[in-house]
């Protein structure tokens, strides 16, 4: 009862810390989605070089998370911005890796079948690899929106805002219904998020192809 009477108490700074966390979860996931997605399809035509690029997004990831944000203050100063680009940069890999394995674990027979059914490379690739992919990528897109959030939460110690601040406000102060108070909505989101994009990937997936390598 406690607990609920503070949360009533701070309703109106819960609700900009829920905010503040999507919109930083949301902006970063997306524009890992698009570039993830987009040179994962690139190193399935250049392969040659997918192994330096996976290899790079790799390096990134082992960087711990304060670090980065850290990293982002002398780059890009303090705020959203820094924020979004470090939280960008450290979910990458798992879109990258899991659209290059989905697509290259597509049956090399289908694509042939397409070819010769008269599709060009983009119809293949559209038509054939993307959807028999799908699994293998939301795969991935669901382990970097998980990763996302709760990374997010570290993202108040660059003056980014979200949950964070009322975890780490609650350690300043050993509150332990403030601290309970930004991580309860963190797992929240995360689990719904998950979920969400659970029910997202059975939607578009035309067919059932079990999930296929890559991290995820």
């Amino acid at each position: 009862m406690e607990f609920l009477s503070f949360i009533q108490t701070r309703q109106a700074q819960l609700a900009l810390a829920i905010w503040e966390h999507i919109q930083l979860s949301v902006i970063a996931l997306l524009l890992a989605v698009v570039v993830g997605v987009i040179v994962g399809i690139l190193l399935t035509r250049t392969p040659q070089i997918a192994s330096t690029v996976i290899g790079t997004a790799s390096v990134i990831q082992t960087i711990p998370s304060l670090a980065l944000l850290g990293f982002m203050i002398p780059l890009l100063g303090i705020g959203m911005v820094p924020a979004i680009v470090a939280l960008f940069l450290y979910s990458l890999l798992p879109i990258l890796r899991n659209t290059y394995t989905g697509i290259q674990g597509v049956d090399s027979s289908l694509i042939e079948a397409g070819v010769g059914m008269g599709m060009t490379g983009s119809q293949v690739l559209y038509m054939v690899e993307l959807p028999l992919a799908l699994p293998v990528i939301m795969a991935g897109i669901r382990t970097a929106t998980v990763t996302i959030i709760g990374v997010a939460t570290l993202a108040s110690l660059i003056g980014a805002g979200g949950l964070g601040d009322l975890i780490f406000g609650g350690i300043a102060m050993a509150n332990n219904y403030m601290i309970f108070a930004g991580a309860i909505p963190a797992a929240i989101l995360a689990l719904l998020s998950d979920a969400l994009l659970a029910r997202v990937e059975s939607k578009l997936t035309p067919i059932n192809t079990p999930e296929q390598g890559g991290g995820a």
